[in-house]
C-alpha cells in the first residue's frame, strides 16, 4: 500500500461515525500517574475525578457544636440546651412527683433560683430515666408550676407552698402569699410577738432536751416552766426560783417581755411550736409552790407512748 493510501485510511478511522474526540483508549494511556502516597498503586479520589473530567470532592471541616450541645443533651426528644431555642419540653422529677413543662415556663422569672437551675447544664441533675431531678417535696411544686404557667394563685396548703416559693425564690408569689391571712398572722403577729420574748428559741430547745432526758423508762416527762411578764413579777418569783434550784429542780424561765400579750398567748405559742416538732404535749397550771407565786408556774407534759 502506498503512502497516500495509508494516509486516507487513517483519516477514515478518525472520522468514524458515533465517535467524537480522541480515542478513549488513548485517554486511559495518557491519564495521571497513580498517587505515590497510596500503597496500593491506585489513584486518589481527586485523580479519579480528574479522569472523569470533573474536580474531586471537597471535604468540609466539622463545625463545632458549642459548649451547650457538646456537654449536655436535653432528656426529652434529644433536643439540645442551646440558647435561643424555642422552649423545649422538659420532664421533671420533683421528689418522686413527675411533671412536664417547658423551659420557658421554668425561666419565667430570671432572677429566681428555679430559673438559675435551668440556665446551665452544669447545674442540672438527672434521674435514671433522664428527667431533671429536684430534691424537694413534689406535692407542693404543682401549685408553683401552675402559677408560673398561667398566674393561677394557690388557695390550699398555703404555709407549705410558701416555704417552697421561698426555696425557689419566686418573689412575686412570695409577696402574694405573705399577704394571705395564714402567713400574715404567722409572720407579722405571732413571730413579731415572739421576737419580744428574750431567749424564746433557746428556752424552747431546753424544754425539749429536759423532757427527753427524763424519758428513760417513763411514759411521760414533765417540765416546769416559769412565765413572768414584767420586772415586778420577776422579783416576786425570785425566792421560789432559788428554792427550786437548791432542791435541784430544773425550771425553764421565760420573760419578762415587752409585748402587750398575756401569759396564755405565750403558753399557746409554746404548745404550738413543740407540737410542730412532732411531740405530744399538753400543759397544766398545777404547781407545788405557794399560792402567791403559783400563777407564774406551769407544767408541760410530754407523752412518749
Amino acid at each position: 500500500m502506498s503512502f497516500n493510501t495509508r494516509r486516507h485510511a487513517s483519516s477514515r478511522t478518525l472520522q468514524t461515525p458515533g465517535r467524537l474526540g480522541p480515542n478513549p483508549a488513548d485517554s486511559r494511556k495518557t491519564g495521571p500517574e497513580p498517587d505515590a502516597r497510596r500503597g496500593d498503586g491506585r489513584c486518589s479520589s481527586g485523580q479519579q475525578g480528574a479522569l472523569r473530567g470533573r474536580p474531586g470532592p471537597r471535604l468540609r471541616p466539622r463545625q463545632p457544636l458549642g459548649p451547650w450541645a457538646e456537654t449536655h443533651a436535653f432528656p426529652r426528644g434529644g433536643a439540645d440546651l442551646i440558647p435561643g431555642r424555642e422552649s423545649p419540653v422538659v420532664d421533671l422529677n420533683v421528689g418522686g412527683e413527675f411533671y412536664t413543662t417547658t423551659l420557658g415556663t421554668l425561666r419565667k422569672f430570671p432572677g429566681s433560683k428555679l430559673a438559675e437551675m435551668f440556665s446551665s447544664p452544669a447545674k442540672a441533675c438527672l434521674d435514671a430515666e433522664g428527667r431533671f431531678f429536684i430534691d424537694r417535696c413534689g406535692t407542693y411544686f404543682g401549685p408553683i408550676l401552675e402559677y408560673l404557667r398561667s398566674g393561677q394563685l394557690p388557695t390550699q396548703h398555703i404555709p407549705e407552698v410558701y416555704l417552697e416559693a421561698q426555696y425557689y425564690e419566686i418573689k412575686p408569689l412570695i409577696k402574694y402569699l405573705e399577704d394571705t391571712p395564714q402567713i400574715f398572722g404567722e409572720q407579722v403577729a405571732r413571730k413579731q410577738f415572739l421576737l419580744q420574748v428574750p431567749g424564746y428559741s433557746e428556752n424552747l430547745e431546753l424544754m425539749v432536751r429536759l423532757a427527753r432526758a427524763e424519758a428513760v423508762a417513763a411514759r411521760c416527762s414533765r417540765v416546769l416552766v416559769c412565765l413572768v411578764r414584767n420586772e415586778k413579777e420577776d422579783a416576786n418569783c425570785a425566792d421560789a426560783l432559788r428554792s427550786l434550784e437548791a432542791n435541784k429542780r430544773s425550771v425553764v424561765k421565760f420573760g419578762p417581755w415587752k409585748a402587750a400579750l398575756d401569759i396564755s398567748d405565750l403558753l399557746d405559742c409554746l404548745n404550738m411550736d413543740i407540737k410542730a416538732q412532732g411531740y405530744q404535749v399538753c400543759y397544766s397550771h398545777n404547781s407545788p409552790l405557794p399560792a402567791k407565786v403559783s400563777d407564774y408556774f406551769y407544767t408541760f407534759s410530754f407523752s412518749w407512748w
